[in-house]
């Protein structure tokens, strides 16, 4: 009978039948292989909680892709054009939002092939293991960690001019990026930094201002000052 749910709804003589033991062994250590990937990644690296958690599943997502493909020729290309499309859509996604189209795209892709049991398997163990994640700690940035962004004038020169600050209000501070703006007048320097504990980010960034002449500062929390794919 269980066997049954899980069989191929289209069953032929061509069609590899795939069971459910060898599946649930492969979505299984998929998804430990993309827990071990996930937090090598994040050891001594910026990340974001979503980035994360995306690429805890990722594995299982793609080992699902080739179990249902696996010796169907027109099945791989069609996978291989859906994938490209992926890359080509008109708004920038983050890494959950990737992540869900892929997921979406697994499920589908069984179902299309008729492994209906699959797919609602697969849908059900992603979904568990990504909601757990998200519900948890697991991935999430040090709360003092944050992306400061100053904007000064062109010709004033930013080597150095904040380090007497970050010492300090921060216990770490790194220049990331140096970006024109305003036809070249103007110089948007992007820093990571490390709060120190029970500082005041208000007389951090009113120190700042005094620095850069009053210009625009943005102080905010990893992940939050743009898309993550």
């Amino acid at each position: 009978m269980l066997e049954s749910v899980f069989a191929n709804l289209f069953d032929s003589a061509e069609t590899a039948q795939i069971d459910v033991a060898s599946f649930l062994i492969c979505v299984g250590l998929s998804l430990v292989l993309g827990l071990i990937i996930a937090a090598l990644y994040m050891h001594k690296t910026h990340y974001t909680k979503g980035f994360v958690v995306t690429l805890t599943i990722m594995p299982a997502v793609v080992a699902m892709v080739i179990l249902m493909v696996n010796g169907s020729i027109g099945a791989g290309v069609a996978v291989a054009g859906t994938f490209s499309l992926v890359r080509f859509r008109s708004v920038p996604g983050t890494a959950k939002e990737i992540g869900a189209i892929f997921l979406a795209m697994g499920a589908g892709l069984a179902m299309g092939m008729g492994y209906a049991g699959f797919a609602v398997l697969f849908v059900v163990i992603v979904s568990g293991i990504n909601f757990l994640l998200t519900t948890s700690s697991f991935g999430e940035s040090a709360q003092n960690q944050r992306v400061l962004i100053v904007t000064m004038p062109e010709d004033l020169d930013y080597s150095g001019v904040f380090d007497d600050v970050f010492t300090k209000y921060t216990t770490a501070a790194a220049l990331t990026r140096v970006k024109t703006t305003n036809m070249g007048s103007l110089l948007k320097i992007t820093y990571e930094v490390t709060m120190a504990p029970s500082v005041s980010e208000k007389a951090f960034i009113d120190e700042l201002r005094c620095r850069n002449g009053n210009l625009e500062i943005v102080l905010a929390k990893q992940g939050n000052t743009g898309a993550e794919l």
